[in-house]
């Protein structure tokens, strides 16, 4: 099989097994006892919000660990909201967020009565830092935009809108999940921040959410003093300390690796639109991950080609993993004016660290099989 689906999920690198198997197989103690098996627990815990405190550039105790970047997203947003609604409830967000995102300020306009303005896309999915600034009024408690979309890889203007909402006194939360180790993060020009251990190497079921120091929020649990009484729970130990090693490995060969990786993605689109000429990428043509490759093949069905890719060993997706079963088009894409035929005829190719340049080029080649048969069906 050829995996191009990494923006789904990642292979676990073997640095993260590593750190996870003393947790596993011998260190099975709950990190809230007060014995020796305990101490060794908490320990490794500790020794993880040190080292993603390092990463990130902050301190220890603006560290949350979360189970996974679905959790991260809505303890932020829920909580951020639901502490600051004395001081006003509007708050802002994009059309393009990933649905852990929208559907939680959903859930805050229709469930808890407040105002959420929803910021319009470019043709290329980025939104406009003049966009946020207008839509900030006395009552705007907090914005949240990602900084890089799952879907299509498209790089928003996270600093510049952080840099607006700090001057307004407004809270600035950003889902980094899919830029994290790809893209610069200066974690100290926002407020909030959620990331997902399995988007970069890491075991699933472990997550950050970074919390600048003096800000408060709501919990969303009860049942425990845990994270500072901010996530109560018991800890996963054994993914905390993978999701630790595994972030480690993808800062120290972020920058190259993702010149790498666009490299491979531009000889895959070169491929792709000689099989189909028609074939149209989506996305910001400059400002995009170097991983995510976005293709609409008008004419053919989108539902179609996946299976047929992967019947012929390639691996890809139609957008995000979390929607699986579905069959709507994509909200990103409608959001940035693509039509609904166009977007249902859409895939995702995501490479990983490890895409190699023979897989590309085997990719390419089963890939033009499977369109000149559908073409040929057509």
């Amino acid at each position: 099989m050829i995996y191009l689906d990494h923006n789904a999920t990642t292979p676990l690198a073997a640095e993260a097994l590593a750190a996870m198997r003393p947790y596993l197989e011998w260190h099975f103690g709950n990190p809230s006892s007060i014995h020796a098996a305990g101490r060794e627990a908490r320990a490794a815990i500790d020794d993880a919000r040190d080292r993603m405190a390092r990463l990130l550039k902050v301190k220890p105790h603006e560290i949350i660990f979360t189970g996974g970047g679905t959790e991260s997203d809505n303890l932020a947003i829920l909580g951020l909201a639901r502490n600051r609604s004395s001081r006003g409830k509007h708050v802002i967000t994009c059309t393009t967020e990933h649905h852990a995102v929208l559907h939680a300020f959903e859930h805050l306009q229709k469930r808890e009565g407040f105002r959420v303005t929803f910021l319009s896309v470019d043709s290329s999915g980025r939104v406009a830092p003049e966009q946020v600034e207008e839509a900030i009024i006395p009552e705007t408690t907090l914005v949240s935009v990602m900084t890089a979309n799952n879907e299509t890889g498209t790089l928003q203007p996270a600093r510049e809108i952080a840099a607006i909402c700090r001057k307004r006194g407004v809270l600035f939360h950003t889902d980094a999940i899919q830029s994290f180790g790809k893209e610069p993060l200066n974690a100290g020009e926002f407020d909030a921040i959620s990331l997902a251990a399995h988007k970069f190497g890491g075991p699933k079921g472990a997550g950050v959410l970074m919390l600048g120091s003096g800000i408060s929020l709501d919990r969303l649990q009860h049942g425990g003093s845990h994270e500072n009484e901010r996530r109560p729970g018991t800890e996963n130990v054994a993914a905390i300390a993978g999701m630790a090693a595994a972030a480690e490995l993808a800062l120290s060969i972020g920058p190259a690796e993702s010149a790498r990786q666009a490299g491979l993605r531009d000889r895959l689109w070169k491929g792709v639109r000689n099989a189909y000429p028609d074939a149209i990428m989506n996305g910001h043509p400059e400002f995009r991950l170097g991983n995510t490759l976005n293709v609409s093949f008008p004419g053919l069905d989108g539902e179609g080609l996946l299976i047929a890719l992967d019947l012929a060993g390639v691996a890809v997706s139609s957008g995000s993993a979390c929607m699986v079963g579905s069959v709507v088009a994509s909200h990103v894409l409608l959001a940035m004016g693509v039509s609904p035929e166009t977007a249902s005829s859409t895939v995702r190719f995501s490479l990983g660290k490890q895409t190699t340049e023979a897989e590309i080029e085997d990719a390419i080649g089963r890939i033009e099989s499977v369109l000149a048969r559908l073409q040929a069906a057509a």
